[in-house]
């Protein structure tokens, strides 16, 4: 491994692996068929291996057990920030998810004001409108592409409820901002880590500065207001007498901003493509939608809505919005009865684990029903599906995400039946977090 620095001690294994492309290591093979490669590791190699990728030497850490193991770290080891900081560090640096220990845990009581159960029902209400809006105005077609509408509305979303409205906004201006995060994300995994022309890494601090400038516009309006947006509730809020600082109220509305709508739109895109792709599925959580009696339903309401509980959590199985989380050894440590030297970047595979044949009857079957009462497939072991991460870092807005989700495909289902061809693969782009290549286009037709 790189970074060794010392021998594995008597009684632990020395992390290995195969053999890879040279410079590239296994960083093409990962963005081209992410899943075939872990499986080849497990198989070969077991539950921690080396793997190349972005010229260093990583810890691959797959296995429920081992993955519990090293997201709980219960020594403390295995740091988030300095993991993280390797990939994304210049265009999310100090959100949440770089941040460890005290300054991670008073961090995270801050935020964790902004989504009580009384700001998450509120929050819920306000989004209603903001979808409505969005299916009233959708044109049913064919080869509509979902994948680009549903990230201008989950957007629209995260811009009403965290910042409370953008006012002033220029024509486009909304679109540059979401070309903005579309970068910083793309470039954490750019193989030219240079603000070269043409590169992703280029467009990444370009659309870092973009959203900088956006945030800090309206900082002193948010800071001065008495709103129940996440943005003025960050800039007011303090958690044992601290208070956030304005530049960290800004890093932190970037990175909720990133987050609240990127991995929602992830999780809606494969809701949709599975529904069409299985009409009986589609119409049995339609009708437990008509069953609500309501447009504008309320978290106790859409917590009803059992069939679309079972396909939310089986589209998140199959495809994981975040499929591998990072952390760095800040000290030597062991995960597995492996031996991880001190500064060794560790990747955990999320995604892998949700295709386990060990853990789940036929992984690669779209089966709602495994999350039944009667089958409880993710309760085999305590990490069998886990896709908002686990331990001390465990993901904040998952309430959040789950809440928005649901809405958004109840809206859908009152106003539309669409459908995807039997015999269409999923194209999805691994670069950085999953997402269709082809925009996902659905037959949509409006319903009445």
């Amino acid at each position: 491994m790189a970074h060794k620095t010392s021998l594995a001690p008597a009684g632990t294994t020395p992390v290995s692996g195969g053999r890879s492309v040279p410079f590239l290591g296994h960083s093409y093979a990962y963005f081209r068929k992410p899943l075939e490669l872990m499986e080849k590791q497990y198989r070969l190699h077991g539950q921690v291996s080396e793997l190349s990728f972005l010229g260093q030497k990583w810890a691959l850490v797959l296995g429920p057990d081992a993955l519990g193991e090293a997201l709980i770290n219960r020594d403390g080891a295995l740091v988030s920030g300095d993991g993280w900081r390797t990939l994304i560090g210049p265009f999310f640096d100090r959100g949440l998810m770089l941040l460890d220990g005290d300054e991670h845990r008073s961090h995270r009581r801050i935020l964790a004001k902004a989504f009580t159960r009384a700001r998450l029902a509120a929050y819920t209400e306000l989004m209603q409108p903001t979808i409505a809006e969005h299916v009233r105005t959708l044109a049913a077609s064919e080869n509509h592409l979902a994948y680009p509408a549903l990230k201008k509305l989950t957007l629209d979303i995260a811009t009403e409820l965290f910042m409370g409205g953008a006012e002033g906004l220029q024509p486009g201006e909304i679109d540059r901002v979401n070309r903005s995060f579309i970068g910083c994300v793309q470039a954490a995994t750019s193989i030219v880590r240079y603000p070269l022309p043409f590169t992703r890494w280029r467009r990444g601090v370009r659309g870092r500065a973009t959203l900088e400038e956006f945030f800090e516009r309206y900082l002193p309006s948010r800071r001065e207001r008495l709103g129940d947006d996440v943005f003025s509730v960050l800039c007011r809020v303090e958690a044992d007498g601290e208070r956030l600082s304005e530049r960290d109220v800004i890093n932190h509305m970037i990175f909720l901003m990133m987050a609240a709508h990127d991995t929602s739109t992830s999780t809606l895109s494969t809701v949709l493509f599975e529904l069409g792709k299985h009409p009986e599925w589609q119409e049995r959580c339609r009708q437990e939608s008509i069953a609500l009696k309501t447009d504008s339903p309320n978290p106790d309401q859409l917590g009803e809505l059992f069939s679309a509980t079972l396909v939310i959590k089986e589209c998140q199985r199959l495809i994981t919005p975040v499929p591998v989380v990072v952390r760095r050894a800040r000290a030597d440590t062991t995960i597995a009865g492996h031996h991880i030297p001190k500064g060794t970047p560790v990747a955990l595979g999320l995604h892998h684990n949700h295709h386990l044949p060990e853990l789940w009857t036929d992984p690669e079957r779209f089966d709602p029903e495994r999350f039944s009462d009667e089958r409880q497939e993710d309760k085999v072991h305590k990490f069998s599906w886990n896709p908002f991460g686990g331990g001390a870092h465990r993901c904040l807005g998952q309430v959040f995400s789950d809440l928005e989700v649901r809405s958004v495909l109840h809206h859908y289902l009152l106003n539309f039946r669409w459908t995807v061809p039997a015999n269409r693969p999923a194209e999805l782009s691994w670069i950085s977090l999953p997402y269709p290549t082809d925009g996902m286009p659905i037959d949509l037709t409006r319903i009445g």
